[in-house]
């Protein structure tokens, strides 16, 4: 059995896949609409709900996984580091999946980050109404950075419930919320940023088919700064760019373990 962590489109791909060249395989979401996009995708046997590491590391040994695919987003940092210890702990063949990295460019406007909190403090020195692009997860540091240097903040968020009632727990207002799922084109972002008189806009380094290159393109067709939050680093055993490539190694993995 394989597990894939597909917290990404691309991890959705790989557990596709996986099926279709006859390989049994299990596919991780954390939330009930990312299972239905898996189950969508034709994905039968889909697990729901955050992976603590003790649910983790029981499915790693009551499943009989011989490797797992980490194609969790770049910034879900925990996961990943949980995932890579326990693989070392049992045995388990660890392959990262993670999207090409965008190319950024060296512009004047463009400010790279190496952390979220610089980050923010690069896009709030600008002025001006702060855009953010990262979701929602580490929304409410941003809320209370912007909130203390009395910054107008918008928020383009997933259209999920759950991440609204968040949006207003964190105290913004509607007028504050954009909830809209990407990757956007230029054009739509330039509409998205012009609108609402964007004076920097944050973003994570999520590559190209997580929307990165469009943003960019935009806010400096605007004249507007961006602040690109970088990746992690990790040393990984084993790193793929694709899910062609992902289930080419799992092949190889799977067949002479």
């Amino acid at each position: 059995m394989i597990l894939v962590l597909a917290g990404t489109s691309e991890g959705r791909m790989t557990a596709t896949r996986l099926g279709a060249a006859g390989i049994p395989a299990v596919a991780t979401a954390v939330t009930e609409y990312g299972a239905d996009l898996l189950r969508d995708a034709g994905v039968e046997d889909v697990l729901v709900g955050p992976l603590e590491r003790e649910r983790l590391s029981s499915l790693l040994t009551g499943n009989n996984i011989r490797a797992l695919v980490d194609a969790t987003h770049p910034y879900a940092v925990n996961i990943t580091e949980m995932a890579l210890e326990l693989c070392k702990e049992k045995g388990v063949h660890y392959i990262r999946l993670e999207r090409p990295a965008s190319q950024i460019p060296d512009h004047p406007l463009v400010a790279k980050a190496y952390g979220l909190d610089d980050a923010v403090d690069k896009a709030l020195s600008v002025g001006g109404v702060l855009f953010s692009t990262i979701g929602s997860r580490n929304l409410l540091r941003i809320v209370n950075k912007a909130q203390k240097r009395e910054t107008k903040l918008i928020a383009r968020v997933l259209p999920d419930p759950k991440v609204l009632t968040e949006c207003s727990r964190m105290g913004l207002r509607p007028n504050q919320i954009i909830a809209a799922q990407g990757p956007f084109s230029k054009r739509l972002n330039m509409e998205f940023f012009r609108f609402y008189g964007a004076g920097a806009v944050i973003t994570k380094e999520s590559g190209d088919s997580g929307g990165v290159d469009t943003k960019v393109a935009a806010a400096l067709e605007l004249g507007i700064h961006v602040v690109i939050w970088m990746r992690p680093c990790f040393d990984y055993p084993l790193l793929v760019s694709s899910p062609e490539e992902a289930v080419e190694k799992v092949v190889q993995k799977f067949l002479n373990y």
